[in-house]
């Protein structure tokens, strides 16, 4: 096992921040997490990333002699933690176990943005609510710049988002198709979606669909002023038994995520 120490730099309301940062909390591997401020994330992301993505997380790792890596994407860095920080509890041995724990990663993320989507496409027309968010823990001189440039990062979030009407309806009906897959799943009575135990099958899927159940031990989803926000699910929302799950799963697994110091991103 590397002993390299580690940094994690991470959007708070990320979903794919979340997996991550949940796997390294379930695996016992100390971090360091640097929270980062939408759009001044830019730059930093650019000069990390060196792959000419801006997408967060980004996990640093400072290797003994001086040597710093920088792994880009949250399946990447999952792949990064079980090879050099590994093998980890949540990504089982067993070739057949761990392939179906893959395939489940990969159907979670790929509604990763459908969520966002979804989400932002009424949020956006909330500039109080998103700039709130956006800057819950920048420093004082980052939320004025944030609030002073919001009309601009709007625009530009939206048009890299794709968010429309158009296009928000299909991320909810991408979003329905995999949830029926996940009651389906669950419907045997099984605890964890890959075997017998807690892996990054249940991490993925919980951490994607936070913004949707909104988990008491989320510090972002499971707030009361986000719940509030969010009262008035949609039909295909309310009462499923896998929302229910994502709570379970969390209420068993996540202590809160930012009881330990997280600074922010200079």
């Amino acid at each position: 096992m590397s002993t390299a120490s580690l940094t994690l730099y991470t959007f708070s309301m990320s979903h794919f921040s979340e997996k991550i940062r949940w796997t390294l909390d379930a695996s016992g591997l100390k971090f360091r997490e640097v929270l980062m401020t939408p759009t001044l994330h830019l730059v930093p992301a650019l000069r990390m990333g060196g792959q000419g993505e801006t997408t967060l997380p980004i996990l640093q790792s400072n290797q003994p002699g001086g040597k710093v890596e920088h792994v880009q994407d949250s399946t990447h860095i999952l792949q990064w933690l079980d090879k050099r920080m590994g093998p980890l509890a949540v990504m089982p041995r067993a070739i057949s176990l761990n392939a179906d724990i893959m395939d489940i990663e990969a159907r979670f993320d790929a509604i990763g943005d459908d969520v966002a989507r979804y989400l932002y496409f009424s949020a956006l027309d909330q500039d109080d609510r998103v700039i709130e968010m956006w800057t819950r823990h920048a420093s004082r001189n980052q939320a004025r710049l944030v609030r002073l440039f919001f009309p601009i990062s709007k625009w530009l979030f939206k048009r890299r988002l794709g968010v429309s009407s158009r296009a928000a309806a299909q991320s909810a009906l991408r979003i329905q198709q995999t949830l029926a897959w996940l009651d389906g799943r669950l419907s045997d009575g099984r605890r964890y979606l890959a075997g017998h135990q807690f892996s990054v099958a249940d991490i993925t899927a919980a951490s994607i669909l936070a913004p949707l159940a909104c988990p008491d031990e989320h510090p972002v989803y499971g707030a009361k002023s986000f719940r509030r926000d969010a009262a008035h699910e949609p039909t295909w929302l309310a009462h499923r038994p896998c929302m229910d799950w994502v709570r379970e799963v969390y209420r068993r697994h996540r202590e809160a995520p930012f009881a330990k110091e997280t600074p922010v991103a200079a």
